[in-house]
């Protein structure tokens, strides 16, 4: 039996609408998702030197002509009772207190596949790290998850234009591997890990903004292959196998 003509051409939308880039983020480490970014990393935790980055980004469902800046939320979830030492950033009594940072030049970085959106200009950092023993809290209130926010920002003067269906450079969050073995080091470094892009808010110049909180390919990066991670998603996509069912 043949779907009538109406709802056949539904059909046919939706699959069009889901073939295209659809708006929402992405997160992975080493590049820009569509780059080549990977969505594990694993890490032998035998030096203090170098660091780790994971890059954020974005695809955007409407024009922003205005854009200006980026509003950003990640979670982090340890697989342990408590968050490690090697993960507690910014704590007074942190073990590794400057060892994360954010960064948005992405002037050495391919612009292959993801596009920058800040030409070099944007400027920003992490405004805030929760955790258990932070206040206010951790929003989960849970002893082994921490919460960073970020902002940035373009030059009041120097707005961009950005284009729906486009994926751009949104942030790096970089982890520095200080601390990590030798005498002052700080454990924990080996424990399975979730870090979850949970949003970005893109604004505009007149306070116009899109707010993005679902995965393009994949909101989650893990360490140390941690698995069952809580607050990732994907998105769903629909199969050709599919369709023709319901054409038939």
């Amino acid at each position: 039996m043949r779907a009538p003509p109406a709802i056949r051409m539904l059909i046919v939308l939706a699959l069009a609408t889901t073939s295209a880039r659809a708006a929402g983020v992405n997160l992975s480490w080493d590049a820009c998702t569509s780059e080549g970014g990977v969505q594990n990393k694993t890490f032998a935790c035998n030096t203090n030197s170098g660091n780790r980055a994971l890059y954020g980004s974005f695809v955007l469902a409407g024009n922003q002509p205005n854009f200006v800046g980026l509003e950003i939320t990640v979670d982090i979830s340890a697989q342990s009772d408590s968050l490690p030492a090697w993960w507690q950033f910014f704590n007074a009594t942190g073990c590794r207190k400057a060892a994360l940072s954010a960064a948005f030049d992405f002037t050495n970085d391919p612009a292959t596949a993801c596009t920058d959106p800040w030409s070099g200009l944007g400027v920003g950092g992490i405004g805030a790290f929760h955790t258990y023993w932070t206040s206010p809290q951790v929003p989960t209130g849970n002893p082994n998850e921490a919460q960073i926010i970020v902002a940035a920002a373009l030059p009041s003067n120097t707005p961009q234009s950005l284009s729906a269906g486009t994926e751009y450079y949104g942030f790096k969050l970089l982890i520095s591997l200080a601390k990590t073995v030798g005498s002052g080091s700080c454990g924990g470094c080996a424990t399975p890990v979730c870090v979850t892009l949970s949003r970005i808010n893109a604004v505009q110049s007149n306070g116009d903004h899109e707010e993005l909180t679902v995965p393009v390919a994949a909101n989650l990066a893990t360490w140390q292959s941690a698995v069952g991670c809580p607050g990732s998603s994907a998105p769903q996509n629909v199969t050709w196998g599919q369709v023709r069912s319901v054409l038939r």
